[in-house]
C-alpha cells in the first residue's frame, strides 16, 4: 500500500521471518493506470484491496499505512478483524466527511490545475532528500498525461462532504476503534484515540511521506513489536477514558 523500500527489512534482523505484501493502487507504482476517470472511485480501491487479502489468505497482518493508504487501509480491519494484528499508522486520517479545511480545499484546486502534474517535482519539493535518480524513478513510473489519472483523481476523492463515498464505512471504522476523533496534523491524537492505547514516535528528518525513511520505521516497529514498547524514542501513549 505503501512504497517501502523492502530491502531495508532484511538487513536488520537475519534471524527473523516476515512476510511483507506492498501492493500499488491502481493508478500509481507499478500497478496498472487505468484511463477511465470513473475508475478512481473510494469503493473500487477499498475492494481491490479486500480481495487481494482474501486471495493472498492473509492473516496476522501488521497494516502499515500512510496518506492514502490510511484513508482506504483504516477502513479495512472493520470488514474481518480476525485478520488484522497490528497498526503502523504514518500521516494519515480516517475518513469522516469534515475535512474542508482551506489547506485540503487549496490542495483539491492545485492538483486539478494541472492536468500533467511533474510527479517527481512534486516529491522533490515535499521530500528534499531525494536524489536526482530517485526523482527519475518517480518520474518513470507516469509517462505522459494519460497514465495519471490517479494522480488527478486521489485528491477528489478526500472525504470532504458527509455524503461522499467512503465516509460511512469510515465512520463504522471510527466506531471499530472507538474513536470519536480524526488524527492530529501531528498524529499525536493517537493517544486517545484507541482503547487499548497505542506506542508514538517521531522521525524528526521525515517528510510527509514517512515511507522514504522505511529502514528507520521498521526498525521502531520491529522493536516495539518484540519489546513491548519499551524502546527508545517511542512513548506509549494510554487510552483516553472511554
Amino acid at each position: 500500500m505503501i512504497p517501502v523500500l523492502l530491502d531495508y527489512t532484511t538487513k536488520l534482523k537475519q534471524n527473523l521471518s516476515r512476510r511483507v505484501v506492498a501492493p500499488d493502487f491502481f493508478g500509481f507504482g507499478r500497478s496498472d493506470k487505468p484511463r477511465q476517470d470513473s475508475t478512481y472511485n473510494f469503493d473500487f480501491h477499498r475492494n481491490v484491496v479486500l480481495h487481494l487479502i482474501e486471495s493472498l489468505q492473509l492473516t496476522n497482518i501488521t497494516l502499515v499505512v500512510q496518506d492514502w493508504g490510511g484513508l482506504v487501509g483504516l477502513t479495512l480491519p472493520i470488514t474481518d478483524p480476525s485478520r488484522f494484528g497490528r497498526l503502523i499508522i504514518m500521516n494519515t486520517t480516517i475518513g469522516a466527511g469534515a475535512g474542508k479545511s482551506q489547506k485540503v480545499l487549496d490542495w483539491i484546486v492545485y492538483i486539478s490545475s494541472i492536468p500533467d502534474l511533474d510527479v517527481a517535482d512534486l516529491m522533490g519539493k515535499l521530500d528534499h532528500h531525494l536524489s536526482e535518480d530517485e526523482k527519475r524513478a518517480y518520474r518513470a513510473l507516469f509517462p505522459d498525461d494519460t497514465y495519471k489519472g490517479g494522480v488527478r483523481h486521489f485528491p477528489q476523492m478526500i472525504m470532504i462532504e458527509e455524503d461522499m463515498p467512503g465516509v460511512e464505512v469510515s465512520r463504522d471504522s471510527r466506531r471499530f476503534f472507538e474513536t470519536t476523533d480524526t488524527f492530529g496534523p501531528h498524529m499525536k491524537s493517537l493517544a486517545c484515540m484507541f482503547k487499548h492505547g497505542c506506542y508514538y514516535a517521531e522521525i524528526e528528518e521525515a517528510s510527509h511521506f514517512v515511507q522514504e525513511w522505511g529502514d528507520q520505521v521498521a526498525k521502531l516497529a520491529i522493536d516495539v513489536f518484540e519489546m513491548d514498547g519499551s524502546v527508545a524514542g517511542v512513548q506509549e501513549m494510554k487510552p483516553k477514558d472511554m
